[in-house]
């Protein structure tokens, strides 16, 4: 069970050790200009892998529930799937259901845990494989692995590397798992937080905030819903920026040029605007920006 892209190396590893008997994924949805129909990610490697796939809107409708029944599945692997599993489909397997959740748990349980580690500064994230109950990822866990974040990573690029290294995870907790060899540990009473689900007007940037602050803002809202700012009534995209230590005597949201490229007055220090995409046009630099932006200052 899964969708987007980040489920991705979890379904085709399972699919080179075991018998992957189906796919659940979300349905097709409307997406783009044209609101054409686009299938997620999940399903396409799916139909790649020639494994059957069902798109229920809701798990507990009937169909759903009766072609679950059917597979008769030992164990479901969770990745990223998009819905809640109730005690029905938790209890339906033998070995129950396993989550590769992109966090290292308790910290950062629910649907937006990559950008809340970049928001809130975190120094490193990971995956947690742990064995599913009715919680919202409180559930019991299997394994966990690590790694560092730094001030270059974006959501997309390290959702990236955690997709891989929750498939490779998993592959190797499996076998233990299923002979008993290891069992599930409850997570810590301590440290726990939650990532709700990301909204695409979170992704407007308050300058009242400071500079460092904003730039984990843009970095954790790349690719989706993207950081954003008003400039000449219309929606400046922000794909990247740094902050400034030099603030001067720019005021808050201010617009100005520092050492050739455009920068804000922010809460604390300058946040320098490195890629910027105006509406209509393509992504650019910074500097090619300026060249055209006649009131930004």
């Amino acid at each position: 069970m899964g969708s987007p892209d980040f489920a991705l190396p979890s379904l085709r590893a399972l699919a080179n050790a075991y018998d992957v008997l189906g796919v659940v994924t979300q349905p097709d949805r409307a997406s783009g200009r044209g609101r054409s129909l686009k299938s997620p990610p999940v399903k396409l490697l799916a139909r790649e892998l020639e494994v059957p796939v069902i798109q229920p809107e809701k798990l507990r409708m009937p169909e759903a529930m009766e072609q679950l029944r059917a597979w008769n599945p030992d164990l479901i692997v969770v990745a990223a799937f998009g819905q809640i599993l109730r005690k029905d489909v938790l209890d339906l397997p033998r070995y129950g259901c396993i989550n590769v959740h992109a966090s290292l748990l308790p910290r950062w349980r629910g649907a937006a845990p990559i950008n809340a580690a970049i928001l809130h500064g975190d120094e490193k994230t990971g995956v947690t494989i742990m064995k599913m109950d009715v919680g919202l990822d409180t559930a019991p866990m299997l394994a966990q692995r690590a790694i560092r974040l730094t001030r270059d990573d974006m959501a997309g690029s390290v959702a990236e590397t955690l997709s891989h290294l929750g498939a490779d995870l998993l592959i190797e907790t499996l076998p233990d798992y299923l002979s008993g060899k290891i069992q599930p540990v409850p997570q810590p009473e301590e440290g726990v937080t939650y990532a709700p689900m990301l909204k695409k007007e979170e992704g407007l940037l308050d300058f009242t905030r400071p500079a460092e602050e904003l730039e984990r803002h843009v970095r954790a809202f790349n690719p989706w819903p993207g950081a954003f700012m008003d400039f000449d009534g219309a929606l400046l995209k922000v794909h990247r920026a740094h902050a400034g230590q030099e603030a001067g005597n720019a005021e808050i949201g201010q617009k100005l040029v520092y050492q050739g490229q455009p920068a804000v007055g922010t809460g604390g220090g300058l946040l320098i605007l490195d890629e910027v995409q105006p509406a209509g046009k393509k992504s650019m630099s910074g500097k090619s920006f300026l060249s055209g932006a006649r009131n930004w200052t």
